[in-house]
């Protein structure tokens, strides 16, 4: 059962992408799936959205993203490598990227995939006494993710706390199925 975002956020999608009902893509849990209009080798490009309230000040992003690499871990068919890791941000808003890459058996074929996951520090704008992660990853093929990279920036330059004025929609690249998660009222 998809989940929904702890603070409403804004964004718009790459050309071409598409939203997609979480649970009938398989990734139960998330707020937001969107998918690339081309497949690579029977895999396609997705892009997840996911967060939570940040309620121990004593855990880091860095643990956070560690976590994901475990729950990873457990989950992928071989290993899972930290490509890269490098904090983001400022002391106020701060954030984490890391690049992982490791194999999955997608439609029992074993694939080299690589995830980009952005994690981002924000405050609820209807109470900035609360803290929350958004983590935003993309999912892709070894092979694709140099033609998809550019797709990403793209959509995570757009991502932005939902403050529920005029004029903030994510535009039509959302559409009308993607759910209370995407565009202005996710």
């Amino acid at each position: 059962m998809p989940t929904t975002l702890p603070i409403p956020i804004e964004f718009a999608l790459p050309e071409g992408w598409r939203p997609a009902p979480p649970d009938e893509v398989g990734a139960p849990g998330v707020a937001f799936v969107a998918l690339h209009p081309e497949p690579d080798a029977g895999f396609t490009a997705n892009i997840t959205i996911d967060g939570d309230f940040w309620t121990d000040e004593e855990e880091t992003l860095a643990d956070m993203a560690e976590g994901s690499v475990e729950r990873l871990r457990q989950a992928a068919a071989g290993a899972v490598e930290v490509a890269a890791r490098r904090e983001l941000g400022s002391p106020d808003a701060p954030g984490l990227a890391q690049r992982l890459t490791f194999t999955a058996v997608v439609g029992g074929v074993p694939r080299e995939l690589v995830q980009s996951q952005v994690y981002l520090s924000m405050q609820d704008v209807t109470d900035p006494h609360k803290r929350v992660v958004i983590r935003l990853i993309l999912t892709v093929t070894a092979a694709q993710e140099d033609a998809v990279r550019g797709d990403f920036q793209e959509f995570l330059r757009s991502v932005a706390p939902d403050t529920g004025t005029a004029g903030t929609d994510a535009g039509p690249d959302a559409g009308p199925d993607a759910g209370p998660d995407a565009g202005s009222g996710a």
